[in-house]
């Protein structure tokens, strides 16, 4: 599973070059125990490999061996394999005995070999221990492309990035960051340290700090965090910021709104911005019959408006451009754009701008 691409193309290259019938790759094993032993000429031209089982004590001295990945030629190979024999020490057909047949039949440029000049690529998996290192090794390789390509990686061994992950120039990625599937990371972002980002698109210059976001979008200059959890369907625009013990989920914020902390926001739409207070929340439950995805109301917050802290928004709501609702207030019904709803549940009590006094006239 760690053979890299390239080493593919060059076994296939050294087959079509040298125009042999078989193409086998090998690597340096110390200690070569368990595997096929690489039996060469005194031109050093690949005549057998002998499997351990049937080696000699001599050829188990040899530390060139069998990886395991082969070249065939295809027209050559099939008529062949009917003539293999099972072995006399265990009865098993070696698909191995190949190369001794093609030296036999077409002589010794018929078997070339392409050694690996990365044991690790050889590795096989047997156990979760092995497993464990293998994955160890595709992390190394995967930070190492990111890094470079202009990724700073402060502590790769504390670092995990998926192989479909994308990290843009002068990105920094703190210790404990986990980021995973398709995501995308633009340039110049700080990720971490303590966050897990999954399937999300993250744009320019955005900051995710100690947080969780999952198949969420945050656009250019966005941050989230401390504490911050953006779940599903999460959208957050230009310059948006989404504090500590903050969550979003299933819901857009226009650019430049801010949501500092203590705050939920579930399947609404909020314009640009825009100031949640602490506290704030949206009960977006709906009929417990509906059929799921029908079971939540819609809340939609308009251009600049202020919901107070502790407000609690009783959807299906709307809060109009430029309102305001006082703190603690409980919104059962719609806000106009321009007043101010206080109370519990909350009534508009003025347009802003006006005075008390001319609300009481």
């Amino acid at each position: 599973p760690l053979m890299r691409p390239e080493s593919v193309q060059a076994l296939l290259a050294e087959l079509h070059e040298q125009r042999a019938v078989v193409a086998i790759t090998t690597f340096r094993a110390d200690p070569p125990t368990g595997y096929g032993r690489i039996i060469r000429d005194a031109a050093r031209q690949v005549t057998a490999i002998v499997e351990e089982r049937d080696a000699s004590p001599e050829q188990r001295t040899v530390t060139e061996v069998n990886q395991g990945v082969v070249a065939y030629d295809a027209a050559w190979l099939w008529p062949h394999i009917d003539r293999l024999r099972p072995s006399p020490v265990k009865g098993e057909y070696y698909l191995t005995d190949l190369v001794a047949m093609a030296v036999t039949e077409l002589g010794t440029g018929s078997v070339v070999a392409h050694r690996l000049a990365d044991a690790t690529e050889a590795w096989g998996i047997n156990d979760r221990w092995e497993l464990a290192q293998a994955e160890r090794v595709m992390r190394e390789r995967i930070l190492r492309r990111l890094m470079d390509a202009g990724v700073t990686v402060v502590d790769p061994a504390h670092t995990y990035v998926d192989a479909g992950v994308a990290v843009g120039q002068d990105s920094v990625l703190l210790p404990g960051t986990m980021i995973k599937g398709t995501t995308t990371i633009g340039r110049r972002c700080v990720i971490g340290p303590n966050s897990v980002i999954e399937d999300s698109a993250i744009g320019d210059e955005c900051r995710v700090k100690a947080s969780f976001v999952e198949r969420a979008v945050m656009e250019d200059g966005s941050d989230c965090g401390p504490m911050a959890h953006l779940r599903p369907g999460a959208h957050l625009g230009r310059g948006v910021h989404v504090g500590n013990f903050a969550e979003v989920n299933r819901s857009s914020l226009g650019a430049g709104t801010k949501m500092g902390h203590f705050s939920y926001i579930g399947d609404a739409q909020t314009g640009e911005n825009v100031n949640i207070g602490a506290g704030t929340i949206t009960a977006n439950f709906g009929d417990r019959r509906a059929a799921p995805g029908q079971r939540k109301h819609k809340t939609t917050i308009g251009d600049g408006a202020m919901i107070g802290s502790d407000t609690m928004l009783v959807a299906p709501v709307s809060v109009g451009a430029g309102a305001r609702t006082g703190a603690g207030a409980v919104v059962t019904k719609d806000v106009p754009d321009g007043t101010l709803a206080v109370g519990v549940p909350a009534k508009v009590i003025r347009r802003l701008g006006e005075s008390e006094e001319q609300e009481r006239l």
